[in-house]
């Protein structure tokens, strides 16, 4: 079951409350977009959702490897336009009771058909202003949801059930 936007606000209300139980664990894979709500909204952005599904946008997730501290992830956000990828990848925690998926972007890529054509470091974000993800819940295989930092609602579908060890993160 794909949840609508009455369950996942209710969902959200008793997570604020008592946390979402969610660990790094439950995190890792590949996740498509599947719909989005404006803050505020229970209708799902439709013009924005297809935009993004067309655009394959994906968030990626796994284990930050040897040598990170515990719980560090590796985070890759994306959209491609046939082989044409547009991707920023960065560290991310979890970090509070709820809890928040707190990340900063450390560099952009273009790729071609996998070859990278553009690399650029980005600058640290202010410690204040990192963005993140509160997460609401998963239900895995299928599911995760969370609240951006800008209040948008995300529901995106896991794409691989791999633990997120499918195409590694290239370390900065």
């Amino acid at each position: 079951m794909i949840p609508d936007a009455p369950w996942l606000l209710d969902r959200e209300r008793r997570c604020r409350r008592d946390g979402s139980g969610l660990t790094t664990a439950d995190l890792l894979g590949c996740w498509r977009l599947e719909r989005i709500w404006n803050k505020g909204s229970r209708q799902p952005a439709s013009a924005a959702a297809v935009l993004l599904r067309g655009l394959a946008a994906r968030l990626r997730l796994s284990a930050a490897g040897a040598g990170s501290e515990d719980g560090e992830l590796r985070l890759a956000n994306s959209v491609r336009i046939g082989a044409l990828e547009l991707r920023f990848e960065g560290a991310a925690r979890l970090e509070g009771r709820r809890p928040l998926l707190v990340f900063s972007f450390e560099r952009l890529l273009l790729l071609l058909g996998g070859r990278v054509l553009i690399e650029r470091a980005l600058p640290r974000p202010d410690p204040l202003r990192r963005p993140f993800f509160a997460l609401i819940a998963a239900e895995r295989p299928l599911w995760l949801a969370a609240r951006g930092r800008g209040g948008g609602l995300a529901l995106w579908l896991l794409e691989e059930a791999d633990g997120g060890q499918g195409a590694q993160l290239t370390a900065p």
